[in-house]
């Protein structure tokens, strides 16, 4: 039988995010995802999600400047303290919610460039991932 999650950065926009929540049971949800949770704490979040007996599905490492055309930062050349700091924040955010997936945004790869290079970063900072420390029901992907 499918499972399926509100996405509540897509879904029930009328309402402020954080009462989306809210919606997402009253429509029948009983998980949710969404793209960033970075503008709130965990623990406001973490509320949300046991207030209206949700779990969290997934979400995302930030995506960094979207308005310079960022869409993460883990494959991004130069940018590998900003990428580690998100996977950090990430995880962090992933044990405070009892979230078992988190996306790792790589980032946009400029037309013309090393592909390889960027590669190579990307698997730099998603070795990152492999902690002592994480559950091992944390997927990171």
């Amino acid at each position: 039988m499918p499972r399926f999650a509100a996405n509540l950065s897509m879904m029930f926009t009328e309402a402020p995010f954080i009462e989306r929540f809210a919606a997402a049971a009253e429509a029948g949800f009983q998980a949710v995802e969404f793209l960033f949770p970075y503008d709130f704490a965990a623990s406001e979040i973490k509320a949300q999600l046991s207030r209206h007996n949700l779990t969290l599905a997934l979400f995302n490492t930030s995506a960094g400047d979207t308005a310079a055309g960022e869409w993460g930062r883990a494959a991004l050349p130069g940018r590998e303290h900003d990428a580690r700091a998100d996977i950090d924040l990430a995880l962090e955010y992933a044990l405070a919610l009892e979230c078992e997936q988190v996306h790792i945004m790589a980032g946009v790869v400029p037309d013309g460039a090393d592909g390889a290079r960027y590669r190579a970063t990307f698997i730099d900072n998603f070795a990152l991932c492999r902690r002592p420390v994480l559950p091992p029901t944390i997927n990171v992907f």
